[in-house]
């Protein structure tokens, strides 16, 4: 069996992408839209995921609750379409290649899937269609310690700033590439760290801890920063990420490997620019939607308030005079 620098066997579809005789044909816009590599653990976990969505939804629109298209667009069509996309299209057959394909598969996973599974508010719904058994379960898990240690905006910030250092900047990309389960694995693990991240900042799901706008607005600005110093670092490294890897690959069309990770490096910086952006004037408008949710509120509170004292001072003005 043929094995790579690292003693690692190479078997199934990374044998091949190694050597020549499997060399992948040369990337072009078509192939990136047209090539699929169908994974049973991608396909096999949208599918229940999205499945049990739907059937919330169905089952709370079916007794005449409400529940917005949005979210179900969110979750259904983007989160978990970006995901299916990022692990089984093009992206999937060539991300381990070039690695400026995989630093889009990595941005889509850990930024845009995310996103959208927060947005589609998967928690409200199912603490609104459970059974009493579940939603006391659901309700436990949320409350519990560990949740509320992974929920916490700073631990949270923290897994997501370096997870890309720790990934890139180590071993351990490399050895992903080397092993089919721990690249699978990896893909998993841009979306939950993601997931902590962007449910503690954009959520509208209960959570154990909540952060004030300000402070989401500020945590946002915060963290910013540094995709663009690890892209910059990327782009300006003299050291080739999985050099050995990409060398044995073969590969002999498109970018060199300098010019490739050149090219990582500055999706990385540009695309993490751009998220964040968005992500803030998500904010923004969540902000609004709330301060006007608190003056409608308020306002009902001094009606009721204006009402009351009418009542009091009309009972006050129908009160027979002494004597």
């Amino acid at each position: 069996m043929p094995v790579g620098v690292l003693g690692a066997p190479l078997t199934g579809s990374v044998l091949a992408h190694v050597g020549s005789h499997g060399e992948l044909p040369p990337l072009t816009p078509a192939r990136l839209l047209t090539e699929w590599e169908p994974s049973l653990l991608p396909l096999a976990g949208a599918l229940v995921t999205g499945g049990l969505y739907l059937w919330g939804v169905h089952r709370l629109r079916a007794r005449g609750d409400r529940w917005s298209r949005w979210r179900t667009i969110f979750f259904v069509g983007l989160g978990l379409g970006s995901f299916l996309v990022a692990t089984t299209s093009g992206l999937a057959v060539y991300d381990t290649t070039l690695l400026w394909v995989h630093m889009v598969q990595h941005m889509v996973l850990g930024m845009i899937v995310p996103i959208f599974l927060a947005l589609g508010a998967p928690i409200t719904l199912a603490l609104r269609t459970l059974p009493r058994g579940g939603r006391r379960t659901l309700l436990a898990v949320l409350h519990s310690r560990v949740a509320k240690v992974l929920t916490f905006a700073v631990l949270a910030g923290v897994l997501f700033v370096a997870n890309p250092f720790a990934l890139y900047l180590t071993g351990w990309y490399e050895a992903t590439l080397r092993n089919p389960w721990l690249h699978e694995l990896n893909h998993v693990h841009f979306v939950v760290i993601g997931c902590l991240w962007f449910w503690t900042i954009l959520g509208i799901d209960p959570m154990p801890t909540r952060l004030p706008y300000p402070l989401r607005l500020v945590a946002v600005f915060v963290s910013l920063p540094f995709h663009a110093f690890l892209g910059i670092a990327i782009m300006s490294s003299s050291t080739l990420i999985a050099r050995d890897w990409y060398a044995e690959v073969g590969r002999t069309w498109g970018p060199t490997l300098e010019r490739d990770q050149e090219i990582a490096g500055g999706l990385l910086w540009a695309s993490g620019d751009l998220v964040g952006l968005l992500v803030l004037g998500a904010l923004f408008v969540q902000w609004s939607q709330a301060s006007e949710r608190e003056a409608v509120r308020e306002d009902r509170r001094l009606d009721r308030l204006d009402a009351e004292r009418a009542a009091e001072r009309a009972a006050e003005s129908a009160r027979p005079a002494p004597g």
